[in-house]
């Protein structure tokens, strides 16, 4: 199959998205907000095909699962990024030259947007709404798992655009099969920038592969240390909440690093996480002190494939270190620079995890769980990048943008 025109009328779509105005990309926003409200019902029906395709034991279950409640906060983000300001033509520095130049640095569009994606129909609304909001096209590519819950979402898109007399090609789903994304990865000339999410097998796949740029995003392999002047209280909650409040979440907890002196408090630490079933994987010293206080069925020994794991499931590994220079050592051993965080009452220890922990989120005294765009305020979130170049963390408006130099001048020529 010829994939080409996918991708022409991507490019020849950015000319529709560059003369809407902010009243017009609102209209459409808020409309699209309330036509997914109103057909939830057609969407969960699709949802529960895709759903029925994938064992519940599958982490990305969770991921795929759409239910009322989450339509319903998916709609309530978009009428959010509608409440936010359009970094669009935002000026970023005027200046005038000597010779009378007179330079100004805006924000503009990045053009055509695709992200690849897996199991998160959610993520099709999410992209969207960003992308209208900042002037790209998005082209999507969404995997087989999910292809009835994409195909209603995107048909609801595509009648609110025709009905505001926009361009529908402002937005697209590529087919699902592997030839598809084998063509995107070598789209150059018509997709500016290409974002995958997902599993770290994929993103390692579109990065090595791709000729276009592609921004990293999704794999998190999230740490927290609890020091020896942490609160007790404190960190039970916040491991408890950043292990089970959402584990196919790429901000969840997968390796609780402790002070050697605080093994003591480790039963009382993981007593709230039998309750939600989680399987501990404890190494040698910190095992003891959970064998006869944690349900036999769900205490394992750690092995080394126990650390740089990203679990997206009930499970959590436990390394004991001496101290914080120890647990410094051992974030940058195994973190994916997504998020880490650490308990302690200690302000130079405090000083030293922020300034050294090398992550797109650091955290003191707080739940990972918070990285995520709408928590961070930008209203939803393109995805989480983990590198450092354009981006860097929660992706929202502005990091949908690029910039541009305009230039006025009266007749200057440079000798």
């Amino acid at each position: 199959m010829d994939y080409s025109a996918y991708f022409k009328n991507a490019r020849k779509a950015t000319q529709v998205m560059v003369a809407l105005t902010e009243d017009q990309i609102n209209a459409v926003l808020l409309e699209l907000a309330d036509a997914v409200v109103l057909k939830s019902a057609h969407i969960l029906a699709e949802n529960e095909k895709d759903l029925e395709r994938m064992p519940q034991s599958d982490p990305k279950y969770d991921r795929l699962k759409l239910t009322e409640s989450r339509i319903l906060d998916i709609a309530t983000d978009m009428r959010n990024v509608v409440k936010l300001p359009s970094p669009l033509h935002e000026k970023l520095l005027e200046r005038t030259l000597p010779n009378g130049l007179q330079l100004t640095k805006v924000r503009v569009p990045l053009g055509v947007v695709s992200v690849i994606y897996e199991a998160r129909p959610n993520v099709t609304l999410d992209v969207f709404s960003l992308c209208f909001k900042t002037g790209n096209v998005c082209l999507l590519k969404g995997g087989s798992d999910a292809v009835y819950s994409n195909t209603a979402i995107l048909a609801i898109i595509h009648d609110v655009l025709e009905a505001q007399d926009i361009d529908p090609r402002v937005v697209s789903l590529l087919p699902v099969e592997r030839e598809a994304t084998e063509a995107l990865l070598q789209a150059v000339g018509y997709v500016d920038v290409l974002i995958p999410r997902g599993s770290q097998q994929l993103i390692h796949y579109v990065r090595d592969h791709s000729k276009i740029p592609v921004i990293e995003t999704g794999a998190g392999i999230v740490h927290t240390y609890f020091d020896l002047s942490g609160d007790l209280t404190k960190a039970k909650d916040i491991v408890f909440n950043a292990k089970t409040r959402k584990v196919s979440a790429c901000n969840a907890l997968d390796t609780l690093l402790l002070h050697q002196d605080r093994l003591a408090d480790l039963a009382v630490l993981a007593a709230p996480l039998a309750d939600s079933q989680v399987e501990i994987f404890a190494d040698e010293a910190s095992y003891p002190f959970l064998e006869g206080h944690y349900p036999e069925t769900l205490l394992q020994h750690a092995g080394a494939e126990s650390f740089g794991t990203e679990f997206l499931d009930y499970k959590l590994s436990i390394k004991t270190v001496s101290g914080l220079e120890e647990s410094l050592q051992h974030i940058a051993q195994y973190s994916s620079g997504h998020s880490e965080a650490i308990i302690t009452e200690d302000p130079i220890n405090i000083q030293r995890f922020l300034n050294q922990v090398d992550a797109a989120a650091v955290y003191v005294n707080a739940s990972p769980a918070f990285t995520d765009g709408a928590q961070f305020g930008l209203g939803a979130e393109i995805g989480i990048s983990t590198q450092k170049l354009h981006a860097r963390g929660p992706m929202g408006l502005e990091e949908l943008t690029s910039y541009k130099w305009l230039v006025i001048g009266d007749g200057q020529v440079r000798c």
